[in-house]
């Protein structure tokens, strides 16, 4: 879906708005030194980064289905031990982590129910299991913009509203269905001032996520348009964006 895609491409595109974000879900799930963390889905590093931060390259363990999303990570951290791999099977041990979390992935895992119960797996009993996802129930998320222009010109297009574990219910019925128990969930909002239209835009253009494949199929005349609608909306810059996510977080 979208994520066989340079690391770097990935950053310009969602890096901006994942990595504050990753840190806010770090401290939410209490990450501190002496403990040991898998970063489930990790996609080029925006938690591994704030993981390795905290506690050493040594402490931390990484794993996403995207090849260049593995590359990305292993030169990033060169002591992290990072595989290839879905959360649906984690090639970690039984109660080999501390934390396991997984930032803005929940809702592209094939089986999100299976993926949240591996991780609760892979953590010791008292550990914390946590996730995150953008408000794509509300039109909350970074995409929002995009979203709002396509569906003026293409209204059947289903966008991203309906992916499981967009909305707070939903996330919390993915990790009570794992087997986790004494769910909370809260609000984490990020705002990112982008200084030009064109730094906003241009990511869009490379095809990351279901966002950009979505401005894909529109071919050159349907972006030239949404392009249009989408400078109405915005401006021309600078101008500031927050996105809201929910995490939920359980002990295992």
């Amino acid at each position: 879906m979208g994520f066989e895609v340079a690391g770097e491409a990935y950053d310009r595109f969602m890096g901006r708005y994942s990595q504050p974000l990753a840190r806010r879900l770090a401290d939410w799930l209490e990450v501190a030194p002496g403990q040991r963390a898998v970063d489930v889905g990790c996609g080029p590093g925006a938690l591994t980064a704030v993981l390795v931060e905290r506690l050493g390259a040594d402490h931390v363990v990484a794993v996403d289905p995207s090849e260049p999303f593995v590359a990305a990570c292993r030169e990033r951290f060169p002591g992290v031990d990072v595989r290839r791999g879905g959360a649906e099977e984690l090639p970690f041990d039984d109660d080999s982590a501390d934390v396991a979390a997984a930032c803005l992935v929940v809702h592209f895992m094939a089986d999100p129910v299976a993926g949240l119960r591996e991780m609760a797996r892979v953590t010791r009993p008292g550990g914390w299991v946590g996730a995150t996802v953008w408000d794509l129930r509300g039109s909350r998320a970074p995409m929002a913009p995009l979203w709002e222009a396509v569906a003026e010109l293409e209204p059947e297009h289903p966008g991203e509203r309906e992916f499981q574990g967009g909305s707070r219910e939903s996330l919390v019925d993915v990790l009570e269905r794992a087997g986790l128990r004494d769910v909370e969930a809260v609000e984490l909002a990020v705002t990112v001032t982008h200084p030009t239209f064109e730094e906003w835009w241009e990511p869009y253009l490379h095809g990351v996520g279901p966002a950009g494949e979505a401005v894909a199929a529109l071919g050159p005349d349907g972006r030239e348009r949404l392009e249009r609608v989408l400078r109405r909306n915005l401006g021309d810059g600078p101008f500031d964006l927050t996105a809201v996510a929910y995490a939920a977080r359980a002990r295992a």
